[in-house]
């Protein structure tokens, strides 16, 4: 159904309103909702967390008996099913008297997918659909993706040099890009479920892996990823910077049979799950780890590995969104660490190709950015 511009208008505000749930809400979608009555709003709410009330309903809430009769706009289907923390939504709508529901789009969770709009349209309500959809489904990529994979949607993150080059031949790479960039790598931390790394990078540099926020970097996010380690033989020193202060931000060391049982201890002591899945060409296998992760609610992922971990993730094709920053500057040399590691492909249509390529300035960098 063509969307008219007063419903076009409210849906933006609606979705203005849902991304204010960024970096929050998961594994549930952002939602915005407002109740329109004659030209105005009476009525807005947006998610704000797991077990906290949906969208329509704060919104509904706020509108109260002046919701008879008018528009309810909402970014997502409205839910109609059981199985969470919350009560379902249609039956609040279908009882606040609204006349008309306008959805941006459905919910492809298998437990809605088109019922909340099917029992409010046999409610006796008109229900506009398809309203500002690919803006809707922008916004909830993530979580689209894992609704209809059941795998978290992967960005791939690196700071590197014009040339492509991540560190030094002796491992440096503290810091290739500028202040700027590095905290706006923060801040795509904050919005994300988990951060991967490999081993190397652990062993090279001991990086915490924390979202911080604030010019100096100084102050922990208030919502923290989980810090993933792929190390297929538990390599991964117990006194690693990872594997403290668990009370802060939770680690998961992913490994394989190939790490003996008895090096397991000290990190259960520590507060640090281990857990073991299964080997691909010597590694942790990436489905295997992406499948483990989405059915914890693991519903994004950010890859900050090294080149190894990079090559890993391409090759499985498993990566759906790629954020490179470019600091200006040549390293040049064959020894030098590049930014995807393994084998070149031996033809130039094996290349990886970007889509909706974006490009941007980030202080003295720049931010490079596509689909995959």
């Amino acid at each position: 159904m063509t969307a008219t511009t007063p419903h076009l208008h409210f849906m933006t505000l609606a979705l203005r309103l849902a991304a204010k749930g960024r970096g929050k809400t998961s594994p549930n979608p952002m939602v915005g909702a407002l109740v329109v009555k004659n030209g105005r709003i009476i009525g807005r709410g947006c998610h704000h967390g797991p077990g906290q009330p949906h969208a329509e309903i704060l919104a509904l809430f706020q509108a109260g008996p002046r919701a008879k009769g008018a528009t309810l706009y909402v970014t997502l289907e409205p839910c109609c099913h059981l199985l969470k923390r919350t009560p379902p939504c249609v039956p609040a709508v279908i009882q606040s008297g609204v006349r008309q529901v306008v959805v941006a789009m459905a919910d492809p969770n298998i437990m809605v997918k088109g019922r909340g709009i099917a029992a409010m349209r046999r409610a006796g309500i008109t229900v506009t659909t398809g309203v500002a959809q690919e803006e809707a489904a922008q916004l909830n990529r993530a979580y689209l993706h894992w609704a209809t994979t059941g795998r978290p949607y992967v960005i791939l993150k690196a700071g590197m040099t014009l040339d492509g080059k991540v560190a030094t031949a002796k491992g440096e790479s503290r810091w290739i890009t500028g202040p700027l960039a590095r905290q706006e790598a923060h801040r795509l931390r904050s919005q994300v479920d988990a951060v991967v790394v490999g081993v190397g990078t652990v062993l090279k540099d001991n990086p915490t892996l924390t979202a911080r926020w604030s010019d100096r970097l100084l102050k922990l996010a208030p919502r923290q990823p989980l810090r993933v380690v792929l190390d297929s033989r538990l390599r991964t020193p117990p006194t690693a910077t990872v594997c403290a202060k668990q009370d802060q931000a939770k680690t998961l060391i992913v490994t394989t049979s190939r790490a003996p049982q008895s090096r397991r201890r000290p990190f259960e002591r520590a507060g640090v799950e281990v857990v073991s899945i299964a080997l691909k060409n010597g590694r942790v296998s990436f489905p295997a780890l992406l499948t483990m992760l989405g059915r914890r609610g693991i519903t994004s992922v950010l890859i900050e590995g090294g080149s190894t971990v990079n090559a890993s993730a391409l090759r499985e094709t498993l990566v759906n969104h790629v954020v490179l920053y470019l600091a200006p500057t040549l390293m040049g040399g064959q020894d030098a660490k590049g930014v995807i590691g393994d084998r070149s492909p031996r033809r130039l249509a094996q290349a990886l190709a970007l889509r909706h390529v974006m490009v941007r300035r980030i202080g003295e960098d720049l931010v490079v950015e596509g689909d995959l």
